[in-house]
This record gives C-alpha cells, structure tokens and sequence, in this order.
C-alpha cells in the first residue's frame, strides 16, 4: 500500500501544482525554462505513474473491502463509461463535443473514477478512484478561476465537424476493444463479470 500511496501522491501532486501553486508553477517555468520545467514534471509524472501501477497491483492481492456493490451498479457503471472515450479523443480533437464539454478531459477523468467508485468497493480502489475525482473537480474548479494566459493551454485549431466523427467512432470503438478485452488483459478483470 505504501508504494501505491507514493505513486499517487506524486502523481496527483505533480498534477495539481497549477491548481495550489500556480505563481510557483510559473516561477519554475521562468527559472529553469519551460522545456526545462516540462523535464521535470514529465518524469516525476511517470515515476509516480509506474509506483502507481505496481503498489495498485500490490495492493489489489490483499484487498481490503470496504463495502461491496450491487450487480447494478456494476451495470450502471457500464453505462457510465460509454462517453468516456469519445470524451478522451474530444479533448484533442477541436470540435462541437470539446466546446460543449469545455475540458472533456476532466469530465472524462470524472465520469471514469466515478464509473469505478460504483464498481469497486475495496480500499485501494476508494483511494485511486477517489483520489482521481477529487483532482478532477478541483482543476476543474482551478481551471474556471484562472485566465486564459494562465491556464498554459495549447493554442486550439479551429473546430471541425471531421473531429467530432473521429472521437465518436474512435472512442466508442476504444470503449468496445477495453470493455470486451482490453480491461481483462491490462487489469485481470472483465468489467461484464
């Protein structure tokens, strides 16, 4: 447990200094250039993804259930997901779903740790997915109260309708591959048992 609480401290904390910091963010930036900066945060992301991923399997072989879900949430979560995907492409791909969203990428983050919170009741999973909807809303919440400037958000093309079918067919085909497949595969668990 304490590797995967490393991993996510380091994770989420690395990803919330624009949300608590962000003079210090842009003191970093100016200090040592932005590259420099992005270096920084780049590997401290990754090193705290990888404690992430193995203290979650770690701990996932000793669970400690804090209460167990209905079947129907189960499904609810199914449901839950289905935008998800799509949501992830939006993000990326300027269009009529990313204006619509605003930050498809948070509500994206939000809808998925929700989805898993249904599903999963054991003490690992409250703290990742937890800890993953709580980020999310407070950059969201971050995210309203900086200007634009500040927000070091990438220039956006211009939208196109071509996007929009691309994150639909993109991600509802990712969300087909990860629900019957991938998500045994990567996490040793089908979503549909």
């Amino acid at each position: 447990m304490i590797v995967f609480l490393a991993g996510l401290v380091l994770f989420l904390g690395i990803h919330s200094v624009s949300i608590v910091a962000p003079g210090w963010r842009k003191a970093q930036a100016a200090q040592r250039g932005e590259g420099a900066w992005k270096g920084i945060y780049s590997i401290a992301s990754a090193v705290g993804l990888a404690l992430l991923i193995v203290g979650y399997g770690m701990a996932r072989r000793d669970p400690v259930v804090l209460y167990t879900p209905p079947v129907a949430l189960r499904h609810l979560a199914l449901l839950i997901m289905v935008p998800v995907f799509p949501l992830l492409f939006a993000a990326y791909l300027p269009g009529r779903i990313r204006s619509a969203a605003k930050h498809p990428f948070l509500l994206a983050t939000k809808l998925w740790a929700t989805a898993h919170l249904l599903a999963n009741g054991t003490l690992v999973d409250v703290l990742l997915f937890g800890g993953f909807l709580i980020w999310a809303v407070a950059d969201r919440i971050s995210v309203k109260r900086r200007l634009a400037a500040e927000a070091h958000d990438a220039p956006a093309a211009p939208p196109r309708a071509i996007n929009d079918a691309i994150a639909l067919v993109g991600g509802l085909a990712t969300y087909v591959v990860i629900v019957f497949w991938a998500h045994r595969w990567l996490i040793g668990v089908s979503p549909l048992h």
